[in-house]
């Protein structure tokens, strides 16, 4: 009885300390859900890739546990961008669902191998895809011309050309197959490592399109969304539950995105696209020495 008692009593003692933690990390976790939504807002891309490392490294997840979080945190607020894209007009709504349909195929792929690659190794992989993202943010690209979402280049010179006339792809069997390409390899990353692609649509369609920024944010926002919604699907058909926390940090990104989709139009790309690769950069650094000790 008198063990009881002492037990009973240092469990009492111990509570109000619990309550401090769980406060504390509710907190850190909507912090890092508030700055990864604001990312994905103002730029299309990027936010799921500071998604993971703030619940590996903020919260003490494992990369398992935070990938299925992160990717219901961003394809949440993904949506939310993709819906004002959808209502300004700005979505190529066909591409996306192409890409879409391809990395839903392509994203079991990427989930089968996150449960059976070590944790070490996906760590490595995630911060050498954080490195590849920073360098391919430095690089200086030439400033280009033409309307805010209409075709500019010469006909031939992209995979994937807009009609002059309409405003829409021409849909040629190069440019089928090269978004298709896109969506696959889209997939696969976003189910391994539980980001929603955007660092990869964002580059290829300035690489293989001609549609201009605004509409490669709209349209990597609803790719994004559609993406993440199925590998959360998956990630959840294999037993992956999302606690309070969890629910904590996908609230507050979608509160950053709202927020980012307002102050996009405010904020030079070229400060945002150097803030956002010197963390990138500093993040992996940190998870790679991490790893190494």
């Amino acid at each position: 009885m008198g063990i009881s008692i002492i037990l009973l009593l240092n469990r009492y003692r111990a509570f109000p300390a619990f309550v401090m933690d769980y406060e504390r990390f509710m907190l850190l976790a909507s912090f890092f859900g508030v700055v990864m939504g604001l990312v994905l807002g103002l730029t299309g891309a990027g936010g799921g890739i500071l998604a993971v490392p703030a619940l590996v490294l903020g919260l003490g997840w494992t990369m398992t546990h935070a990938a299925p979080v992160a990717l219901f945190a961003v394809g949440s607020s993904a949506a939310v961008g993709a819906i004002d894209g959808l209502r300004h007009g700005l979505v190529r709504y066909r591409a996306a669902m192409l890409i879409a349909a391809l990395g839903a195929v392509f994203s079991p792929v990427g989930i089968y191998f996150a449960h059976q690659l070590p944790e070490k190794v996906l760590i490595i992989l995630f911060s050498l895809l954080m490195v590849m993202v920073a360098a391919r943010m430095l690089r200086r690209e030439r400033k280009q011309e033409g309307p805010s979402d209409h075709g500019h280049a010469n006909w031939g010179q992209k995979n994937c050309m807009l009609d002059q006339q309409t405003g829409r792809f021409s849909w040629t069997a190069k440019c089928t197959a090269t978004l298709a390409a896109l969506g696959a390899v889209t997939g696969v990353v976003s189910g391994l490592l539980g980001v929603g692609g955007g660092f990869l649509i964002v580059p290829a369609f300035k690489q293989l399109t001609d549609v201009q920024m605004r509409g490669i944010i709209a349209t990597s926002l609803m790719v994004i969304s559609l993406i993440s919604a199925i590998g959360v699907i998956g990630a959840l058909h294999a037993g992956v539950r999302i606690d309070g926390l969890g629910a904590s940090f996908i609230a507050s990104s979608i509160i950053g995105m709202i927020v980012g989709r307002k102050l996009c139009a405010r904020v030079p790309a070229r400060v945002l696209q150097v803030g956002f690769a010197s963390v990138c950069l500093i993040v992996a650094a940190y998870m790679l020495l991490r790893t190494a000790l």
